[in-house]
């Protein structure tokens, strides 16, 4: 058995056979990713492959880290046209893994991250990925959470309104430096917060990144991943996030060419027009989604410096300088509500 920091491969045979799964031979374990966010690991025996989650070892963010929430969503989406991970075992109090801790079946396919990624594909890859993308958000927004048992999972009205003070009081937490731009910002979506057309499961993060494409098909998202921000809310706003995470600027943040921002994908006006003409859905007061979308990706950029300040980095190339595209989405923020 091959045994890591947060997880032991005798503790998660125990959680796999209180979940009805027998495991055959040894357990070999590897992480894939960690850092401050939740550590991953693909866990194997002789026949199956699992991937396992976990919250950091230090650090903890409770409300950032919610395995619980990424289980009950994954789990109501099983079985809609939704792709996810079969989920598979959960360890809700550490009972057996010293840590909360879920277990979902192993998706093959591919992680598109960086430009470098889309070099491998045709410009028709692209835009056939693209369309699979936007319609996987249109298919997300049109399940009926009541339906899936979901209802009971938050509130979904006044969810943006929710949104612009949460992000504001954030800021508060980690801003380096004062920029009276996002409390205007910040003034002016709370002043414009429209009515809530529709309430759907809003996915909180989604672009190419957060999906498993399958193998050898571009055409064809094999799973929806990270769901840890998942809520009951107005879908305008994951369209906004998104469209504004094309943003050429959102590459510093990450600290590499993201694929995301790659001028091979339609531009982000292009992107909304098609989530509207396939959801058959209003795009409201757009304006108002893409300055909530710049005001929360620019407190991001901040905090992932402000982290970075407090020795706190991930270890992501940049992240000191992180901060330096955040008065670009406020300012894109603030034209976008002219």
């Amino acid at each position: 058995m091959s045994d890591h920091a947060g997880l032991k491969a005798a503790d998660l045979r125990k959680l796999l056979s209180a979940n009805g799964i027998d495991v055959i031979g040894e357990l070999e374990i590897e992480l894939i990713s960690g850092g401050r966010s939740n550590l991953t690991y693909v866990v194997s025996d002789a026949e199956r492959r699992w991937v396992a989650r976990r919250p950091p070892l230090a650090g903890l963010t409770p409300s950032a880290h919610d395995m619980e929430r990424e289980w009950a969503v994954t789990s109501a989406l099983s079985g809609t046209a939704v792709p996810v991970a079969t989920p598979v075992a959960i360890d809700r109090t550490g009972e057996f893994i010293g840590a909360p801790c879920t277990v979902v079946e192993f998706v093959d396919g591919q992680v598109i991250r960086s430009a470098e990624d889309l070099d491998a594909w045709s410009d028709t890859d692209v835009a056939t990925n693209f369309d699979a993308l936007v319609r996987t958000l249109a298919d997300l927004h049109a399940v009926d959470y009541r339906a899936v048992g979901l209802a009971d999972f938050g509130r979904p009205e006044g969810f943006a309104a929710r949104q612009v003070k949460l992000w504001t009081r954030q800021w508060g937490h980690v801003k380096t430096r004062e920029l009276p731009d996002v409390e205007r910002l910040a003034d002016l979506l709370a002043a414009r917060t429209p009515e809530q057309a529709r309430s759907t499961i809003v996915h909180g993060d989604f672009r190419i990144d957060n999906t498993i494409v399958a193998p050898n098909d571009p055409g064809r998202i094999a799973a929806v991943v990270d769901w840890e921000m998942a809520a009951l809310g107005d879908p305008l706003t994951d369209v906004a996030l998104m469209c504004v995470y094309r943003e050429p600027v959102f590459s510093q943040v990450l600290g590499f060419e993201a694929a995301w921002t790659s001028d091979r994908y339609p531009d982000s006006a292009a992107m909304a027009q098609r989530y509207a003409q396939i959801a058959g859905a209003d795009l409201g007061d757009w304006g108002f989604y893409v300055g909530l979308a710049n005001l929360k990706l620019g407190v991001i950029a901040e905090g992932i410096t402000h982290r970075a300040l407090q020795g706190g980095s991930s270890g992501a190339a940049g992240a000191e300088r992180a901060a330096e595209a955040t008065a670009h989405f406020i300012d894109t923020g603030l034209k976008a509500l002219q």
